[in-house]
């Protein structure tokens, strides 16, 4: 799928300001929606959406369809009648910058039950409920075993599921049936929190789509192991008799660590997908259309080819390439779906069998400009090379910001980078961003951190380190009138505005020069 020329901005929402130690759905992400407008930016991306677990990352979730409960907003909480002003009125005193992630957990899960209860003591007819039962009936493919894994977790004290008695483990019919009757009203109340999430999170998109603004979503190729997924269906995945993976994902050694990366996840048994005409994947797929405009698949190349790491590795130096599903995946997913509107993260190790892939559905590939610099003028990252149909970053949230990339970069590249640019390296990042809003590439986006030429004190994810990653907020005052004009006058000049603003392009070009 081609894409329209437009430009976006790259920011996760927990990295929204706001009251509560997390941004979330509330005000602040309106607000933000409303700064895109005004920026005449067409694109928010986020990451995956999820219930977060192990590192409190996005790309290791409880759940492929489940959404994140700590992005609920308190404040939409209040409105709808589940929670009173008083009962938000007084939070504790969260930092700013960074998320403290177990006082966040701590606050929003009291708030949480407390509007389960105002809601279960609610009229029998009241609308919400009724909207409630038709969420849970049509979600249930997911919702229920979703809500009972979480139930379970919670009662066991949160351990992964491999370390549950037998007959949960093993998901034994008395056992579940047991479970269940026993823990109602807590397999209902995660029930109740997804859909808190997906009602706010809906409400949210309308308000972009009502502002021309589209939403760009993230789907991971790999599940986590201690997931709803991998336990309720575990014959999807490459398990052993006992359960437990018998080789996990990552990649070999790479630009971002010499011993590569092992993620740990468990690998799919592509072979059973296939028998079901990859029907745990059509709904995957499937929901995310509803939540999302376009999303960008995670390590495409694993559906080409994967790295294969014997479980128990303690890097994932020793592993092999074993072949992915390749265009017969895609094929039978766009055979019941359509047209999918993906953008393929094609970073790494491309060899020629993905670039087909890719190709042949016309999916568009990422090019990260802070990647450019270590070559030469070949160099596929370089804006010049671009070729349209793809999308460009100055850099990912797995990387430095622009900023902080050029402070770290060698004596060499940041030398080819300033002639490059034609920068003093004074406003680096903003030089970065002004060449590559210029360039052919269809979809160009930035972090937000960039954008506010931020360094590495805000940088995202740092793959590979253990703990303090995915905890930078942006601070309050950091969205105004200025920097939106800013934004404003490079999408005119480059004819990347969502708006058609030919009525007031003198003014927006001299805005730009005056800075």
């Amino acid at each position: 799928m081609k894409f329209k020329r437009s430009s976006g901005i790259l920011l996760h929402p927990t990295s929204l300001p706001g009251k509560f130690g997390v941004g979330d759905f509330g005000p602040q992400a309106f607000s933000f929606i409303d700064f895109l407008a005004k920026s005449e930016v067409g694109l928010w991306e986020v990451l995956p959406l999820g219930p977060t677990g192990y590192g409190d990352s996005p790309y290791q979730s409880f759940s492929a369809f489940a959404g994140n409960p700590y992005l609920i907003s308190p404040e939409q909480l209040v409105q709808d009648g589940l929670l009173d002003k008083e009962d938000i009125s007084n939070p504790p005193r969260f930092p700013l910058a960074k998320i403290k992630f177990s006082q966040v957990y701590k606050f929003k899960d009291q708030l949480f039950l407390k509007a389960f209860n105002n809601f279960n003591n609610r009229n029998i007819d009241d609308p919400l409920r009724a909207e409630f039962e038709v969420f849970c009936e049509s979600q249930k493919k997911w919702l229920e075993n979703y809500s009972l894994f979480i139930a379970i977790k919670n009662k066991l004290n949160n351990e992964a599921w491999n370390f549950w008695p037998d007959e949960l483990r093993f998901r034994k019919p008395a056992g579940l049936t047991k479970f269940r009757t026993e823990n109602q009203s807590l397999i209902i109340f995660q029930s109740f929190i997804q859909f808190l999430f997906f009602r706010q999170w809906k409400t949210l998109i309308n308000y972009a789509h009502d502002h021309k603004i589209k939403i760009i979503g993230d789907i991971p190729l790999f599940v986590a192991y201690d997931s709803s997924d991998v336990w309720s269906q575990p014959k999807l995945f490459d398990l052993n008799e006992t359960l437990e993976p018998r080789v996990v994902a990552g990649v070999p050694p790479d630009y971002f660590s010499s011993t590569g990366q092992l993620w740990g996840n468990p690998h799919y048994l592509w072979s059973n997908h296939k028998q079901t005409h990859y029907l745990w994947w059509q709904e995957r797929f499937k929901r995310s259309l509803e939540l999302f405009d376009i999303f960008r698949l995670d390590h495409f190349r694993g559906f080409g080819g994967y790295w294969e790491v014997k479980a128990g590795e303690p890097t994932a130096k020793h592993g092999r390439w074993v072949k992915g599903p390749g265009a017969h995946f895609f094929r039978s997913i766009e055979k019941s779906l359509g047209e999918l509107p993906i953008i393929a993260e094609d970073l790494g190790v491309i060899t020629p069998d993905i670039k087909e892939l890719s190709a042949e559905f016309g999916f568009p590939g990422m090019r990260v400009f802070q990647f450019g610099f270590s070559s030469n003028a070949d160099d596929p990252f370089l804006p010049h090379n671009f070729i349209p149909n793809c999308v460009a970053f100055t850099g990912t949230h797995d990387n430095a910001t622009a900023r902080g990339w050029y402070l770290e970069a060698s004596e060499k590249e940041q030398k080819y980078c300033r002639l490059y640019l034609n920068s003093s390296r004074k406003n680096i990042a903003w030089d970065m961003i002004r060449v590559l809003w210029a360039s052919c590439a269809n979809m160009v986006l930035a972090p937000m951190q960039d954008l506010l030429s931020l360094g590495n004190e805000a940088r995202l994810n740092f793959p590979g380190k253990m703990g303090g990653n995915w905890n930078w907020r942006m601070k309050p005052d950091c969205l105004n009138d200025s920097l939106a004009d800013k934004i404003k006058a490079l999408n005119y000049l480059f004819g990347r505005s969502s708006k058609n603003i030919h009525e007031n392009s003198i003014q927006v070009s001299v805005n730009y020069q005056d800075r």
